[in-house]
């Protein structure tokens, strides 16, 4: 029997031992369906979340930018990271989508409009999975670039994704340490340009897990770059380290947003293209400014736990907050 195999049947029994019952008890018996697919995503994300313990904890230890000092702020972004890997929220944004953008394509297809999609540009993709997943992973990150430079351009967006940069002990969990309204913003966007380049939904769940994957090692606490050529290639933690460091990776020479440097979710090359890159042989201290006390900053408090730092992000968005956002 095959790991494939094995794989198949875990997520039947699951399915139908576990999920399927409690689906049709509770009257979601039409979502039956998608929920299969949601278990498989289930098994992945268990998957994810043992191989970052046994792959990246041990390295955080063996070659660590610096000492964990609020190890209670380090099990918070796991509790982040557990429930964006096995919650399949990007998946269950996607097959909302997907049959709406099924029913505008058949819709434009009865005008004359027919669908974009990117093996449509060279069909001989079509024969190269592996160069067809590389493609869409590269547009996806293309558009992710742009969204997480608008994260930092717009006052009310900044409010929600600060939250992500205020942890000042950054780690392998710290990846999915974001607002849940702006993940929700996120997966909408990203799920939409999905299904328009022509994405399968099981191709979607191996490019989000890819992409997670990545984002994962690029927050660990790790003294590690990829080289003068490899730093150009793929974001390493060090790269994305200059982007989340105090005073660089959200400022300007200390002023408004839409500067700072390093936006790139995966690939540099967005960074260089658009004039946003900063190669820094450095392992920052990571933070925003103003957590910095006085006079450097004003000790802004973005929260300790969970809720309370979603409240805040809320309250931060919808101007309830006076302290000036930096």
């Amino acid at each position: 029997m095959t790991i494939s195999d094995l794989f198949t049947n875990l997520q039947a029994w699951i399915f139908e031992t576990i999920v399927q019952p409690a689906m049709f008890s509770l009257g979601l018996g039409e979502f039956v369906e998608d929920a299969f697919e949601g278990v498989e995503w289930f098994i992945l994300g268990v998957l994810q979340l043992i191989v970052l313990f046994l792959v990246l904890r041990p390295l955080e230890a063996w070659v660590p930018v610096h000492e964990i000092k609020n190890r209670y702020a380090r099990w918070n972004d796991f509790i982040y990271t557990a429930l964006h890997r096995l919650g399949a929220f990007s998946i269950l944004v996607f097959f909302v989508l997907d049959p709406l953008l099924d029913q505008l394509t058949a819709t434009l297809h009865l005008q004359g409009v027919n669908p974009f999609h990117l093996e449509n540009i060279w069909s001989g993709m079509l024969q190269y999975p592996v160069l067809l997943f590389l493609a869409y992973l590269v547009v996806l990150d293309f558009f992710d670039y742009w969204y997480h430079r608008a994260e930092h351009h717009f006052n009310w967006w900044w409010a929600l994704h600060s939250l992500h940069h205020s942890q000042r002990d950054m780690n392998l969990w710290s990846d999915n340490r974001n607002h849940l309204l702006d993940d929700f913003l996120r997966d909408i966007y990203m799920g939409l340009i999905a299904i328009v380049i022509g994405v399968e939904p099981g191709q979607y769940i191996l490019l989000v897990m890819a992409s997670q994957m990545l984002q994962s090692l690029q927050h660990a606490n790790v003294r590690i770059h990829f080289g003068r050529i490899g730093e150009y290639l793929l974001v390493s933690p060090r790269y994305h380290r200059t982007h989340h460091a105090i005073g660089v990776g959200h400022e300007t020479h200390g002023k408004g947003t839409m500067g700072g440097h390093n936006f790139a979710v995966l690939f540099p090359v967005w960074d260089v293209l658009f004039g946003t890159t900063l190669f820094s042989k450095e392992f920052a201290l990571t933070g925003i400014r103003d957590q910095l006390a006085a006079p450097e900053g004003s000790a802004r408090n973005y929260g300790e736990g969970f809720w309370s730092q979603q409240w805040l992000g809320l309250k931060r968005m919808c101007g309830f907050d006076k302290e000036k956002q930096t």
